[in-house]
């Protein structure tokens, strides 16, 4: 098991209780998105959240609502997903659930931020 954890191949969950349900449902369905989308990323567990990476490094990450006792989790991005429009962009999204609306605007946003590097 550690060894498909450091390559990448399940899902990062963390050990400890920090996660609610509801964190972990949510967790799930976007660890499931991006297997089904991005087979091309890997994953890890960053600061204790569930993050994705390409060649090693962090493109976004889902933050629990229950590490900080905030009212929703959310989606954050790094410098590395390029999400750049104009000169003011958001870097995070709140999810408060999931369902396919949900879904579809994640897919989206995954679509653009986890591109498959160009061959070369």
């Amino acid at each position: 098991m550690a060894r498909a954890r450091r390559r990448g191949t399940i899902a990062p969950w963390p050990r400890k209780k920090a996660a609610c349900p509801h964190d972990r449902a949510i967790a799930g369905c976007l660890h499931a998105l991006v297997k089904r989308d991005l087979p091309h990323l890997t994953c890890k567990t960053w600061y204790g959240f569930p993050a994705y990476c390409l060649d090693g490094k962090v493109v976004f990450f889902y933050q629990f609502a229950g590490k900080f006792k905030t009212r929703y989790g959310h989606l954050g991005f790094e410098d590395l997903a390029q999400l750049d429009e104009g000169e003011v962009w958001p870097t995070a999204y709140a999810i408060t659930t999931w369902n396919a609306d949900v879904e579809a605007k994640i897919a989206a946003l995954l679509g653009r931020a986890g591109r498959d590097p160009a061959p070369g």
